[in-house]
């Protein structure tokens, strides 16, 4: 990996664990912070600069949609009934 995009990727790691800890459901939140480890141990050998920019691109992709499913996720969190 070259040592200017090392700290973009670690930045992005970050930010998606981040936002996926936001999930108001516990189901959810441990499946995205699962996938989200999962993907960036399953390519930490990737030297290719052109593959590692097209990851990038995509994990600021799935960074963008946790951010969408997480907003989705906070409107209707209020709606829950609890039945006692």
């Amino acid at each position: 990996m070259a040592a200017s995009t090392r700290p973009q990727v670690i930045s992005l790691y970050r930010m998606m664990l981040k936002e996926s800890s936001k999930f108001p459901s516990y189901n959810y939140r441990t499946y995205a912070l699962r996938r989200v480890r999962d993907a960036f141990r399953a390519n930490r050998k990737v030297e290719d600069p052109k593959v590692v920019e097209k990851l990038l691109v995509e994990g600021g992709q799935m960074l963008a949609l946790i951010q969408r499913q997480v907003s989705i996720g906070k409107m209707y969190e209020a709606q829950r009934m609890v039945v006692e």
